[in-house]
């Protein structure tokens, strides 16, 4: 019997939702677009894609033809659409309703816009649940792809991970095909005929077997040094005609294969993601230690052998690092369950779908890829949560106080709303907000990202090192680059969780930070005792407005602080501006000293609203950028997250009373 190998390849393309139209237009022209040209001059490669449903949406419209290339290689039937969570959820991080809501959502579109409904689904990052077999099971889905690691993690060797396995959770079937890691880290980086030659080393005797590889298309074109590499010097066409060329090697569907051949037996996997994951979504210190280990074992030689059992953490552990996901998670959740409250007639296509782009997966975590540190992919979550409440809350009124745990941090958080404003206290001893949103703008002005410790920071003494383990090019994950010059001092953490209306009080040149708790039987007031004094904050909304009101007593003379951390999504564009008494002062990447004007006024061009600020007495002000520091693959960069206005007011001893006003408006309230 002549030994033969199925390549079972696909491509996965996905863009934020809420991504900026050049960063998508770019990624179409260098990534896209030719890989689309290039494959359709070859019919007889056999290929699966998946692209997630707004990405589709948006290539729909703006690039129809490259769109009707692939629906020609769809219905020659050279191309194997896979499916997915339409918005690309993490799908273990969604309820069942809305896991099987998104995969139907995207195979309904698919079979619109190509007329093939697919029998097989991209799993977003890879992260294996088994509580997600049921869902898509009942959303009809098949068969799934996740890596190699995971079966090298249930106790699998490499070698019979050839094929396809099948597994079961609350009496359904879902079968698992495992992508090849070798693979991942060949194509396209290492040069074309040696990867084929790797292909045909697979090759066993009287025996089928399959090469898998399923990775993101944005390998081929928008990583650095790819997009001439793939394209220039003809990586793509290289390696599909070797392919083709090969006696040994064949291209495949996917759902072909499986038609064709007995699953290799049943196996359960552990909760898990590609192995880089592990290591992100550990706390930084953690980190250091898993790399410390790795490393350990790579210098004994004994790092493949013991791979499985040197794991890391798992996809949801970034709700536990960061609680500005975690909030938002929370959040979803808790509108997730009054949509599903609604009657069916109630559910319209426009709270569905918003409810959906909340549980994109994009803002919620980080890696080398995740957007948490993206301001604009977590604003395009809270558009969706923000517009969704609006719009629950005209269907199913809430009541105007609300206070429970929502973020399971053990504090309770007190919601105060109007038709206008939602602000949310969480009673720990800052009594700041964590959210502050405007439903006029569907924004959180709270949104934004505390400064903390990365494990990446250590690659920081590196600068443009590349490491290419196959003679091609580097992969992005052994590149170290840089976008921005980066200081020690950009890198030092916070102290305190990012929020508004953060107090301290400066007594003989020490910053003391008071300590408050909720007083009993009001809605949203808090106390707390100084060593020389005692302050009383309470907040009230009114229409568009949020007052925070200070009572201070003092046994002798003081400085009282109060920090605001505002979300301004132009960050340190030209279409923010400050202005102060009316008159211009720069915009929000300057950092200024404003003097005590009697109205500091935040302008945002991108939002088309402002934001006002008033106190009473009048504050000595200043405002400065909050910036981050970050990696992605292109390199470490800063990021405006937030704009950080202090107000500042010295205190005499006795009773004095503070008033701080925030007014939100739109462009055309100005």
């Amino acid at each position: 019997m002549t030994s033969t190998v199925s390549l079972l390849f696909g491509v996965h393309a996905h863009q934020p939702a809420g991504n900026f139209p050049s960063v998508v237009d770019e990624a179409h022209e260098k990534s896209y677009g030719p890989f689309l040209r290039v494959v359709h001059r070859y019919p007889e490669f056999r290929f699966a894609a998946h692209f997630s449903g707004w990405l589709l949406e948006y290539l729909l419209e703006r690039f129809p033809e490259d769109m009707a290339l692939l629906r020609e290689m769809v219905e020659r039937g050279q191309v194997e659409l896979f499916g997915g969570g339409d918005m690309e959820p993490v799908l273990a991080s969604i309820p069942y309703r809305d896991r099987v809501g998104q995969v139907n959502a995207l195979s309904k579109r698919l079979e619109e816009a190509f007329g093939q409904r697919p029998g097989g689904a991209w799993l977003t990052e890879r992260v294996w649940e088994a509580t997600v077999v049921p869902a898509l099971a009942d959303a009809d889905i098949e068969y799934v792809t996740v890596d190699d690691y995971h079966f090298v993690c249930a106790g699998r060797d490499l070698a019979e991970l050839t094929g396809y396995f099948s597994t079961e959770e609350d009496t359904r079937r879902l079968d698992l095909f495992p992508i090849s890691e070798q693979l991942r880290y060949r194509i396209p980086f290492a040069p074309a005929v040696e990867t084929v030659r790797y292909l045909e080393s697979l090759a066993v005797e009287g025996r089928e077997v399959a090469g898998i590889y399923f990775d993101d298309i944005e390998k081929f074109g928008i990583w650095p040094e790819t997009y001439d590499w793939v394209y220039g010097k003809r990586w793509l066409e290289d390696f599909i005609e070797a392919v083709l060329a090969s006696n040994t090697v064949h291209p495949c569907h996917f759902g072909e294969f499986r038609a064709q051949q007995a699953t290799r037996g049943v196996v359960y996997l552990p909760t898990t993601s590609y192995i880089e994951m592990g290591e992100w979504t550990l706390p930084a210190h953690r980190a250091d230690d898993l790399a410390e280990l790795v490393a350990q074992q790579k210098g004994q030689g004994q790092y493949e052998r013991f791979k499985p059992f040197l794991r890391g953490g798992i996809w949801r552990n970034f709700l536990s690092r960061y609680p500005e996901a975690n909030w938002m998670h929370k959040r979803m959740l808790s509108l997730s369950d009054r949509v599903a409250a609604l009657e069916p007639a109630a559910r319209t296509p426009g709270i569905v779908d918003r409810l959906y782009r909340a549980q994109a997966n994009d803002g919620y975590w980080h890696g080398l890829f995740g957007g948490i540190y993206l301001p604009h992919l977590r604003r395009a979550i809270w558009n969706a949560i923000v517009g969704l409440e609006r719009d629950l809350d005209r269907l199913s009124p809430r009541s105007d106080v609300v206070v429970q745990d929502l973020d399971f941090d053990g504090c309770d958080e007190v919601f105060l709303h109007t038709a206008h404003l939602q602000a949310v206290v969480r009673n720990d001893a800052d009594a700041a907000l964590c959210e502050l949103s405007s439903y006029d703008l569907s924004h959180n002005f709270a949104d934004t990202l505390t400064r903390r410790r990365e494990h990446y920071y250590r690659n920081l003494a590196r600068r443009d090192e590349h490491a290419s383990q196959h003679g091609g090019i580097a992969s992005a994950h052994d590149r170290v680059a840089f976008r921005h010059e980066i200081r020690p001092e950009d890198t030092v953490s916070d102290d305190r969780l990012r929020s508004c209306f953060l107090d301290s009080v400066v007594d003989e040149g020490e910053e003391l930070h008071p300590c408050y708790a909720r007083v009993p039987g009001t809605d949203a007031e808090f106390a707390a005792g100084l060593s020389h004094g005692h302050v009383t904050k309470t907040y009230a909304l009114d229409g568009n407005r949020l007052r925070a009101a200070y009572v201070i007593e003092l046994t002798h003379a003081s400085e009282f602080r109060v920090q605001l951390n505002l979300a301004m999504p132009s960050c340190d564009g030209f279409l923010g501006r400050i202005s102060r008494n009316g008159v211009v002062a720069g915009g929000f990447g300057e950092p200024m000293d404003h003097g005590s004007p009697a109205e500091l006024l935040l302008e945002d061009g991108v939002l088309g609203g402002h934001v006002s600020v008033r106190a009473q007495p009048a504050a000595r002000m200043t405002s400065a950028p909050l910036h981050t520091v970050s990696q992605s693959e292109a390199g470490f960069e800063k990021i405006m997250q937030a704009l950080t206005t202090n107000l500042a007011w010295s205190l005499p001893v006795g009773r004095t009373r503070i008033d701080v006003e925030l007014r939100f408006g739109t462009a055309a309230q100005t």
